[in-house]
């Protein structure tokens, strides 16, 4: 099931979450952008925990669809989990991921694969004519633009644009967690992958609620810390720690100058500094320890091996098989 099927051509993963009424309107516009396709295609929606009976309408379309395939999580796991459900369980050779309220338009699915077959392992939608409410969505997004591209090095205008279509060979090599759906980008340059923009229509939500707001920005933000570090020193840890290790050995360095002239200009006994020479010596058990922990990281580096499919945080569990049709039901 986790297999690349060389017959499928494209994979279209769709993370949902209480979208009932946007639901039918989405797979029928989708279904119909890949009929016209060349090569066979495949539509994986992964609901995320829904409560106003998505899941119900996904049941009933994939027993009639054998080109629907869907993913029912028990909870809420976050979108990056609900995305990596997604990809594990995709078989095309290209996979394009979208959003599930109609507001990235199906219709440029053609278009990211077009500018794909210039070369790129990439291709981002850019929302350059945005259909959101400025002061909540669009300038939160335009600052957060700015500094992930700053701190990722990608050159893009919009990083938060959900319409993206990327090689299978680059997705294998990504593992989603946290909030680093938003970053998968910037995941793929790790990997080497040609990343190209090209705009793409965006519309008016016309159902339902926005699942975005303001208090994902901590989450965000440290999710952008943790990722500044990966990209910097992946290939060698030893790096990040050893800049760690040197601060305190150069403190305790200082300390026991310190310690050693107050003792030679006012003749006091070593027993009378305990606490200057024990903070000393617990500076320099801990520049000690950093570069061992960086020793033990750069190991870990070179010698480990990494999955090659990304893993959501759930477990699959085996699914209902009828005539074709599959549901993967996941906790």
């Amino acid at each position: 099931m986790n297999k690349t099927d060389d017959s499928v051509y494209l994979s279209v993963v769709v993370p949902l979450y209480n979208e009932r009424e946007n639901v039918p309107l989405l797979y029928r516009s989708i279904k119909e952008v890949l009929k016209a396709m060349d090569g066979p295609c495949e539509m994986i929606f992964v609901d995320d925990g829904s409560t106003d009976g998505t899941q119900d309408v996904l049941r009933e379309w994939a027993k009639k669809d054998t080109l629907l395939r869907v993913v029912l999580c028990r909870r809420n796991f976050g979108q990056s989990a609900a995305m990596a459900a997604g990809f594990k369980l995709s078989r095309g050779r290209v996979v394009v991921t979208m959003d599930g309220d109609l507001q990235n338009d199906p219709r440029d699915i053609p278009i990211l694969l077009k500018k794909m077959d210039e070369g790129f392992d990439v291709v981002s939608g850019w929302r350059k004519d945005r259909k959101d409410t400025f002061l909540l969505r669009r300038l939160p997004s335009i600052l957060a633009n700015r500094l992930i591209c700053w701190v990722t090095g990608l050159r893009l205008h919009d990083t938060g644009c959900a319409l993206k279509a990327f090689r299978r060979e680059v997705i294998q090599q990504i593992r989603l967690y946290g909030e680093l759906h938003r970053f998968v980008p910037a995941l793929a340059k790790v990997e080497g992958a040609r990343i190209a923009e090209i705009v793409v229509r965006h519309h008016s939500r016309r159902f339902g609620q926005s699942k975005y707001n303001l208090s994902r920005t901590f989450r965000v933000l440290m999710d952008l810390a943790s990722l500044n570090i990966f990209l910097k020193y992946l290939r060698n840890p030893l790096r990040f720690f050893g800049k760690i290790s040197i601060g305190f050995l150069l403190i305790g360095f200082v300390g026991a100058c310190w310690i050693g002239f107050y003792m030679g200009v006012y003749r006091t006994p070593l027993i009378e500094l305990n606490i200057p020479v024990t903070l000393v010596f617990l500076l320099w058990v801990a520049g000690f320890q950093f570069l061992f922990l960086g020793l033990v990281a750069s190991l870990i580096v070179k010698t480990g091996t990494r999955s090659g499919f990304a893993m959501a945080s759930m477990v699959s569990l085996p699914g209902e098989k009828k005539e074709g049709w599959q549901i993967l039901e996941c906790d």
